[in-house]
């Protein structure tokens, strides 16, 4: 019986013992790179023999599922995985070993994975946990307290959890699974969607960043990196929400040279310094050559000036501001975007439609920001060297480095001089302007947000730019009245300082003051042939901002006071003109975060001298119908003063007297613009080629409640300003897809279509110099990183563009008539470089390589001091093919 009985006992437990087993399973699941059927097999095969019990693997969703045992630890399994050439959430192979993997079997790799050394430094009951705040801080911990541990101290700047705690009592397997449930991913466990999104919107931490990474949200490097606050912006501080607005300062966390925010209200794209090397970019006008947003293109032949246009619509409606303090505007309109060399930006944020209105009244087509160098953790000094085969030559010099722990500091110098007469079309003109500029700045950061809360940004910047153009023939050295030869010659002075700081409320983090202050000196002294002009622009800015929340951060809000100064005094011909704009406003603004949708809205009301109150509302919406598909919406008022000879200087260069119908208004005459934008895009990202691709679509639409009329039609010898009656309108759509083929193989599409009317005196009609139809197509490839981090890189850019209405010359003589509408014509921009290290990089493109250029681009050029000549009629190129070569060294 007792035998018999033993048996029972032993049949039992044999039967038990897998059960028991299962039931001290632990089932966890993992981010692992992969492509095939193959990498399928190698990652479930390498799991299993590290001492899973279970491995299973999907390609679609690229996880590796786990089930474990308490004495097998998953964390050296994802080791095992990354050692036979599979990049994981925690561990990422050699090079050598993924170099070593079959051809099918390259994924794409992300270059802030962690290395398997990076994490081997952790403590022994030390874990990864993803996090932002302090609110953050206490839930990780209590939750760790709940599941037992005797102690817990979460580090925000590590991203890990240090426990100390009983192994009798509980385990980190248990402590690990109890932080999750509360909402925060780890190296064991991952939180549900549902519980992630009910957290409050400070807590949302980026799930995309590997685990062991830093999280930008949590550490301010810069001190005050300004960036535009609802558009992927930065403000004041380091609101681990990314929108604590100390002078309207946050951090943005981007991986590709451009990125469209998917966490951002409104239509936001982060333009990184990598993606400005892709082109010549030797100031803000060369930076946009592979972004299909913005067209920039010729605006007169004599001068080679450029401009920028937006939705349709010309630079002057684009709000375009630098540290998020207003710069290219006024009498800089027309020489502005030359100012800012591109070896000086480090990121651009470039916002479509309405922007927010703490930074002001003047945007109606959207924001470009640009931020300047100002990040380094060591010491770094840069030297760039650019010459093309026409005699343009440049150098700048960059140097960024730490003071202390608090303080830093940036040394900006940019020297240019063009020095060759190049007349490809041999008209007796230059095709573009001859002259130098000496362009230097000083930047000063003090950072001590972690500590006292405060943070401030220093900066001062002197220009001096000459430059020279009109015949070949022309001699500067002799006055214009005394030579037979048309002359152009201008020589811009500009001086400016300003500072921004702010401070962060002693544990509140989500709570904030800001205040941005700025100073501008700007004198220009200028003469056409003839003609004569000559301007001084003061402005004073400031902006003081308070951010804080309502109950919790999930109802965030901002308010604060304005106040702009703006005192001009020009001359043209025999007539000065002088005006001083003095603009105090306040402003507040409202964010609603829900789990898939953010909203805010905001208004404004301005006091201007001259224009009147001002009232300026402004909404944008998202709603996240997936993680993939976003529908945003926008609409706002904006409203500005016309600085008409200013932003007309393109016409100076011609025959055309200038006349001005008044109507009333406190400026040259006329009334200030107010125009109503109205905006919804869709952006849906997919996989195509088993690799990310995006495409977004956009629409847009702009309507003028009044607008300052250029009128070139009324006559070929008249340049007419005068107040819009009637309607003026502009529709902007664009689709854009970005997909990547195969490794390391970039490819952006666009198309863009507008249609831009108005109501002139003759009628409504198309505005001149905007084509309808555009198309871009953008290819960049590079080549794997070798030992020494070399590599090459390949790039190519195609604008084509569509027929364009020009203005009317119909009563000049048969020879000086310009048809009705241009040709469409394509121009084809190329660079190859080579890094041949982290420190030295050679580089040799091409602009125009197609070298189409408009061949009448000067009417009666013969005869510039005769009644038909004409420097703006300006549609396309007006120089062939220009080639360029560059170095850039870093000490």
């Amino acid at each position: 019986m007792k035998l018999y009985i033993s048996k029972l006992i032993l049949g039992l437990f044999l039967l038990s013992a897998p059960f028991i087993s299962a039931q001290n399973l632990i089932k966890s699941q993992f981010k692992v790179k992969g492509n095939c059927e193959m990498c399928k097999e190698r990652i479930e095969t390498t799991a299993k023999k590290a001492g899973a019990q279970a491995a299973r693997y999907s390609i679609d969703l690229q996880t590796l599922t786990l089930e474990t045992t308490d004495n097998v630890s998953a964390d050296e399994i994802l080791k095992k995985v990354a050692e036979a050439g599979h990049d994981n959430e925690k561990y990422k192979t050699s090079n050598e070993t993924y170099e070593s993997l079959p051809g099918c079997c390259h994924y794409e790799r992300d270059v802030q994975t962690p290395t398997v050394e990076a994490h081997d430094h952790k403590k022994e009951n030390e874990f990864y946990v993803k996090g932002n705040c302090e609110s953050c801080k206490a839930r990780i911990e209590k939750a760790a307290k709940e599941a037992g541990a005797d102690g817990a101290e979460w580090n925000a700047e590590k991203q890990s959890v240090t426990l100390n705690f009983d192994p009798s009592k509980t385990s980190s397997d248990k402590i690990l699974k109890k932080i999750a449930d509360a909402g925060h991913d780890n190296e064991k466990y991952k939180s549900s969607d549902r519980i992630y999104n009910n957290l409050p919107s400070c807590c949302l931490y980026d799930r995309d960043i590997p685990l062991g990474e830093k999280n930008p949200k949590v550490h301010l490097e810069e001190g005050t990196k300004s960036e535009h606050s609802e558009h992927g912006s930065h403000n004041a501080s380091t609101d681990y929400d990314q929108e604590k607005s100390i002078e309207e300062v946050k951090l943005s966390y981007s991986k590709a040279p451009t990125s469209l925010s998917k966490k951002e209200a409104g239509l936001v794209f982060n333009i990184d310094k990598k993606e400005l090397l892709k082109a010549a970019c030797c100031n803000l006008s060369e930076s946009f050559e592979t972004n299909a947003t913005v067209d920039v293109s010729f605006s007169n032949a004599v001068t080679g000036t450029k401009q920028l246009k937006m939705l349709g619509l010309d630079q002057k409606y684009t709000s375009l501001t630098k540290e998020l303090l207003p710069e290219i505007r006024g009498l800089a309109s027309a020489y502005g975007l030359s100012f800012i060399p591109g070896r000086w930006i480090e990121s651009i944020q470039l916002t479509k439609g309405g922007s927010t209105v703490t930074n002001g009244y003047e945007s109606i087509t959207g924001q470009i920001n640009t931020e300047l160098l100002k990040n380094s953790k060591t010491p770094e000094t840069s030297l760039n060297l650019f010459s093309d085969f026409n005699g343009r030559a440049e150098a700048n010099i960059t140097s960024v480095s730490p003071i202390n722990e608090k303080w830093s500091q940036t040394f900006l110098l940019h020297g240019n001089g063009t020095f060759g007469n190049t007349d490809m079309n041999d008209d007796g003109f230059l095709d573009r302007p001859k002259g130098t500029q000496i362009n230097a700045a000083y930047l000063l950061n003090y950072n001590d947000l972690e500590k006292s809360g405060l943070g401030s940004h220093f900066g001062i910047n002197f220009i001096k730019d000459e430059r020279t153009a009109g015949q070949t023939a022309f001699d500067k050295q002799i006055d214009q009245d005394k030579q037979a030869a048309y002359g152009v010659g201008i020589n811009i002075s500009r001086f400016q300082v300003w500072n921004k700081t702010g401070y962060v409320f002693k544990g509140k983090p989500y709570q904030s003051l800001g205040w941005m202050n700025q100073y501008v000196f700007h004198q220009q002294d200028s003469f056409f042939g003839l003609r004569n002009y000559s301007g001084k622009q003061q402005t004073y800015y400031s902006n003081l901002i308070f951010e804080s929340i309502i109950g919790n951060t999930n109802h965030k809000y901002k308010a604060g006071a304005s106040f702009m100064y703006d005192g001009y005094d020009e001359t043209y011909l025999t007539d000065q003109s002088k005006r001083n704009e003095i603009v105090p406003g306040a402003f507040a603004e409202y964010t609603l975060t829900g789990v898939k949708y953010t909203l805010v809205a905001g208004a404004r009301v301005d006091f201007h001298n001259l224009a009147g109150t001002q009232f300026t509302p402004r909404l944008n919406f998202k709603y996240d119908f997936t993680p993939q598909t976003i529908l945003r919406l926008s609409a706002g008022r904006g409203f500005r003063t016309a600085s008409i000879f200013a932003e007309n200087q393109q016409y100076f260069a011609s025959n055309r007297s200038i006349q001005i119908m008044q109507n009333g208004g406190n400026i040259y005459g006329l009334k200030p613009e107010i125009a109503w934008n109205y905006g919804a895009s869709l952006q849906q990202e997919f996989k195509i080629f088993g690799r990310k691709s995006s495409i977004v679509a956009d629409f847009f639409r702009t309507d003028f409640q009044n607008q300052v009329m250029v009128d070139l039609d009324k006559s070929p010898q008249q340049l007419l300003f005068y107040n819009l009656e009637g309607k003026s309108f502009a529709n902007s759509f664009q689709t854009q897809w970005d997909f990547a083929p195969f490794k390391n193989f970039e490819v952006r599409l666009a198309y863009k279509y507008y249609d831009v009317q108005a109501d002139y005196l003759e009628g409504r009609r198309e505005i001149p110099f905007m084509a309808k139809h555009r198309g871009f197509v953008n290819l960049g490839y590079s080549t794997h990183k070798n030992r020494n981090d070399g590599f090459w890189s390949f790039d190519t850019t195609l604008n084509w563009v569509g027929k364009q209405r020009l203005p009317n010359t119909s009563s000049n003589p048969s020879e000086f008539q310009l048809p009705g509408y241009s040709k469409s014509y394509a121009v084809l921009n190329a660079q190859i470089s080579k890094n041949f290290n982290k420190k030295l990089r050679a580089y040799v493109g091409g602009e125009n390589l197609t070298s189409y250029y408009q061949k009448n681009a000067i009417v009666d050029f013969k005869n510039p001091f005769g009644n038909y000549f004409d420097g703006g009629m300006v549609y396309a190129p007006i120089m062939k093919a220009n080639f360029y070569v560059g170095v850039d060294v870093t000490f």
